[in-house]
C-alpha cells in the first residue's frame, strides 16, 4: 500500500490520541510493529521500536513531574511505587485500547492472525511509541498533554487500590521485612530475574521467567512480555512466602 494511503488509513486516530501531527509520517511509524516491515522491506519508513525506546523514558518524566508536583505529602519511595503501578503494562495496554490502537497497527499477516492486535505488550509498546513520536513532533509540552489526559483517571485508581499489584515491588517489600533462609533482616538481600525460556514463534512468544532470592529459585512466571513473566514469578514467590 502506497505512503499516502496508509497515513490517510491512520489519521483519524489523531482525534482519540488528541493530537494532530505536523508529520504524519511519525504517526505511521508509531503505529509500525517489526513484522510489518519484515514483509514489506522496500517500505520508506521504520518500525516503531526507537520511537518505543524514546518513549518510555520520556513517559517516566512527564508521569514522574505530575506526581510530585500533585502529591507534595509523598516521599520518594511512595512516589516510585506510585509511577511503577501507573506505567506498568496493564495500564497502558488498556489506555490503548480505550483508544482503539490495535485497529490502526500496521502488523504482518502472522501477527495480526495470532490476535497481535490485541496483545498486551504490543499495546503497552505502541503507546510509549506514540508518547516518544509527539514528543519529537510536538515537544514536551504536547506530549505531556497527550500522557496525562489519561494518566490522571488511572493514577486516581491506583491511589484507591482498585487494580494491579505490582508484585515486583511487593516482593521485595516483603523479602526485606522478613529476612530470608539464614539471612536476618538486615543482612543484604539479592533479588534478581533470568529468562529462562522463550517458546513459540517471534510473532507468538511466551516467555518464562525465574525470580531468585539469594541464589536460590523462588518461583518461575510465563507471559507475552519479559514485564508480564517477571510479575508472575514475583506473584508465585509471593505466595508462596505467605504459604
Amino acid at each position: 500500500m502506497k505512503l499516502d494511503k496508509l497515513i490517510l488509513k491512520i489519521q483519524p486516530l489523531e482525534g482519540a490520541i488528541g493530537y494532530t501531527f505536523k508529520d504524519k509520517k511519525m504517526l505511521l511509524t508509531a503505529l509500525t510493529h517489526t513484522s510489518y516491515i519484515n514483509e514489506n522491506r522496500h517500505s520508506n519508513f521504520e518500525h516503531n521500536e526507537r520511537l518505543e525506546f524514546l518513549g518510555d523514558a520520556i513517559l517516566d518524566v512527564i508521569v514522574s513531574e505530575y506526581l510530585f508536583k500533585a502529591f507534595p505529602e509523598l516521599p520518594e519511595g511512595d512516589l516510585t511505587k506510585l509511577r511503577a503501578a501507573v506505567v506498568c503494562e496493564p495500564v497502558l495496554a488498556r489506555i490503548s485500547k480505550t483508544m482503539n490502537i490495535g485497529q490502526y497497527l500496521l502488523l504482518g499477516k502472522g501477527e495480526a492472525l495470532t490476535g497481535g492486535r490485541n496483545r498486551i505488550s504490543l499495546l503497552e509498546n505502541t503507546f510509549e511509541a506514540l508518547t516518544g513520536a509527539i514528543y519529537l513532533d510536538g515537544g514536551l509540552e504536547k506530549a505531556s498533554a497527550f500522557v496525562m489526559q489519561f494518566m490522571k483517571k488511572e493514577i486516581c485508581n491506583v491511589r484507591q487500590g482498585k487494580y494491579f499489584r505490582d508484585y515486583k515491588t511487593a516482593l521485595q517489600e516483603e523479602v526485606q521485612k522478613k529476612g530470608t533462609g539464614n539471612c536476618r533482616k538486615k543482612d543484604p538481600i539479592d533479588i534478581h530475574y533470568d529468562i529462562i525460556d522463550a517458546e513459540g514463534p517471534d510473532h507468538d512468544k511466551v516467555f518464562v521467567v525465574s525470580v531468585t532470592v539469594n541464589d536460590e529459585i523462588w518461583g518461575r512466571g510465563r507471559g507475552k512480555s519479559k514485564k508480564e513473566a517477571e510479575q508472575q514469578a514475583a506473584r508465585v514467590a509471593l505466595e508462596g512466602i505467605k504459604k
